[in-house]
This record gives structure tokens, sequence and C-alpha cells, in this order.
């Protein structure tokens, strides 16, 4: 039981009346009558207050979270007295987690529900555990605060990021892709898989006639393909030490997993067989290419325990494996990070073998640390130092992308925030294109 302000400013008035006591006797009995009516006045609200069976709290959220997205977390409160109450519930959300408030303040009518909704963000994938709630409500009185714990601890998954998928699978069925940053750029009539038949237009090729659908029709009908499909794409992922170094709070790699995974939906999506390869020293995982959404799932479950290795990458032994396992045409996907030094040499020579059998495309992230580093004015020789070591890097990075697109491999440098768009939109424009 836990005293209202209200109460302790009722049990301060036996104070005065206390002190009139040295005067008047009596007065020292009727303060301690007051200090005793006030006590027996919280324990009656107390018990007016009712225990923890009147409250039916819940808390709901997806049995899968999303690593580095703003997760719903539900909770509800059944108020089942004939009362109206003032509460207040805490939630209990891993550590681990960024969030915006563990305690919620509310009002419940009699009879009534009450439902709020908070958000969490995962930084990391793994399992965890929500841990309980606590609430406190107040009595019919004022006077007091009832307290206890409602029994809700459970474990929770989280998962690389769901929730851009679930927000692709939307917007597709409302043909409204736009609105997540992705750009059109599908072409009728090119490519040679056939898509569909209509009507004969003035500026359609004469080739395109379809004879004889017109015979049967009476009207000139025009045949449309569209890009190949069946088409293979393979992910290779580095997960090498420089992998772990974070960028906002999450670690690169967990960055090129939601990446990953949302270019296998797509990709699958339309009818393209995606893979899969793992490295950092030594080739960790590889899934051969498949179609349809079973891939999809099983590239989640594999995806989900990854993590980032203290070693430095084999390019080498990686897509020399790869290139073993995967004799046709593919558009190879490489995460990587740029660290410098001898493997930076090797993933030139690499990515230019690999050019000479696949379109290889390299997909780095810029760190936007480094890029504010190396435009800072500095104001001591630590800074100064910073300065010229962040725009070395930079340097060496350009020279290397150059060396790389020189040779026929594809790049894409951008930020943490804007890969999976990035990485999909160019998909995207190089199947529209027919150069996969």
């Amino acid at each position: 039981m836990l005293p209202t302000t209200r109460a302790l400013l009722f049990l301060l008035l036996a104070a005065p009346i206390m002190a009139l006591g040295a005067w008047l006797p009596f007065m020292e009995w009727i303060a301690w009558g007051y200090a005793i009516f006030v006590f027996a006045m919280m324990v009656f609200d107390w018990r007016l207050a009712g225990d923890i069976r009147q409250f039916d709290v819940v808390r709901e959220h997806d049995s899968k979270l999303s690593l580095g997205a703003e997760n719903p977390i539900r909770l509800s409160l059944r108020n089942r007295s004939w009362r109206g109450v003032h509460f207040t519930v805490r939630d209990e959300p891993p550590e681990l987690f960024k969030i915006e408030t563990r305690t919620m303040d509310g009002h419940v009518a009699p009879r009534g529900t009450w439902e709020f909704i908070y958000h969490v963000r995962p930084l990391r994938r793994g399992d965890y555990q929500f841990g309980d709630l606590t609430l406190r409500w107040l009595g019919p009185l004022g006077l007091v605060i009832r307290q206890a714990k409602v029994s809700a601890k459970e474990p929770v998954k989280v998962y690389p990021n769901l929730l851009d998928v679930r927000r692709y699978d939307l917007l597709l069925r409302r043909n409204r892709l736009q609105e997540m940053g992705l750009r059109t750029t599908r072409q009728f009539g090119e490519g040679t898989e056939f898509e569909r038949l209509r009507e004969y237009l003035p500026d359609d090729e004469y080739r395109r006639i379809n004879w004889k659908a017109t015979a049967r029709r009476n009207f000139p009908v025009t045949t449309e393909y569209q890009t190949e499909r069946s088409q293979q794409v393979i992910a290779v992922l580095d997960a090498g030490r420089m992998m772990q170094s974070p960028v906002a709070d999450i670690a690169k790699l967990d960055y090129v997993v939601n990446a990953v995974l949302l270019l296998t939906y797509v990709a699958t999506g339309k009818g393209d067989r995606v893979g899969m390869l793992s490295f950092a020293d030594d080739v960790m995982h590889y899934l051969s290419p498949r179609q349809g959404r079973g891939q999809f799932y099983r590239m989640l479950e594999l995806l989900y325990a990854m993590e980032p290795q203290p070693v430095e990458p084999d390019y080498r032994k990686a897509l020399a494996y790869l290139a073993v396992k995967q004799r046709r045409r593919a558009l190879v996907v490489v995460f990587t990070d740029l660290t410098g030094g001898a493997s930076l040499t090797s993933l030139v020579a690499q990515m230019s073998m690999l050019a000479r059998s696949s379109l290889p495309l390299l997909v780095t992230i810029s760190d936007p640390d480094v890029v504010d580093a190396s435009q800072m004015t500095p104001h001591d020789s630590l800074g100064v130092y910073q300065r010229a070591a962040a725009s070395q890097m930079l340097d060496e990075r350009r020279v290397v992308l150059d060396s790389l697109r020189q040779r026929g491999v594809l790049t894409l440098d951008v930020p943490a925030d804007q890969l999976s768009l990035s990485v999909i939109n160019r998909y995207l424009e190089l199947k529209g294109r027919m150069q996969l």
C-alpha cells in the first residue's frame, strides 16, 4: 500500500493539532484520534480499491519482431469492476531494445477496456524475453495506491526486418510501390518471354503481329513480351570483422541481412531463382538458387542466426567456391565492407574474374561518421589526425570502386538506411534492361 499526496497532506494536519497540546493537553488526544482516523480511512480505501483479479492485463505483439524497425507493442487493460479506475502500467521489454516509454498512465471506465500502443526497436537479432507487467491503481478515495505484478514473461525472437517485406507485399497489391521508394522499370515489348496479346497499335513493330490470333479475331493483334523469368540471383555476404562495426547502433551485417531478405522476396516474386553464400575466412553457408516463397523462408531461418566473425574475409576462397557451385550466368550481388590493405587487392582481382562469366554487383555501406570526420574543422592535433585518417579511407574507397567499374563490375555505395531500397531498385533496373 502506497500513500498518495492527498493522504500525506491529511496526516500532516495532525502536526499543528499536536503542537497545540503544549497549551491545551486535550488537543494531543484529538491529534492522535485524527491520525488514527486517517489511517483507518487509508485501510478502508485500500480495501475498496480491490485486488488485481478485477483487471485483465494483456500484452500483444508479433511472434517475430523485426530488427531495426519500430515494432508495435499493444497493451490492453479490461476493468471488470463497477467503478472507473486511474492507473499506471509499466512494461519490461528486453534491455537491448530501444523504447519510447516503459510507463503508461490511463483511466479505464467501469466495465471498460483501455488500450495503448508503444514501439520497440531491437538492435540485434536473437532470442529475448519480455518481463512481467506492473500495475498500480488508485483507490476510490484517492488516499492509497495499490500495486501488483501481472505474470507476463514470454520469449520473443528478433528476426531480420520483416516489416519492409510486409509493406512491399501490401503496396504491390495496391500498385503503389512508388510510396516505398521503388521505381517502376518494367518495359512491355522487350524481352523474349510471352506476356499477353493485345490489339495492334500504329507504332507497333510488324514483327510483333501475331498472325494466327489476327486470323481468329479478324483484327490485328500484337504479342507483348516481358523480361525473362527464372534468372539466377546470388547474394554473397561478407561476415568478416568489419561487418561488426555499427551504423546508428546496428551492425552493418544486420543492414545487409535485411537487404538480402527483401531482395529475395522481390526476386522470387518475379519468378527468379535466388541463392546465397556467406563467408568470412572460409565459406560459412551456401544455399543453391531456387524459386518460390519457400526459398525466402529458408533464407530467413539461415540468416536469423548469422553472426559476424572477428577475422579478415577471404574473397578468393569464397568466390572460387561459388564458381564451382554456380556454372550458369547470374547476377552476383556481393555485400562487403572496403577494409583496405591486401584484402582489397584480392577483392578487385576476384570480382574482375567473376565479371567474365556473370554480372557482378558490389554493394558497400557508406559510414556517415567517416564522411563527417573527413569534413570537420579540426581544433586540435587529434582532430587533424582524425580528419586525415577519414579522408584517406574515403580516397582508398573511391580508388577501389573506380578500379572495379573499369573492369566491368557494377558498384553501389549507399548509406545504411537506404541500402535495401537501393539494392532493389538496382535489381529492377538491371532486369528491366535485360542485363541479367
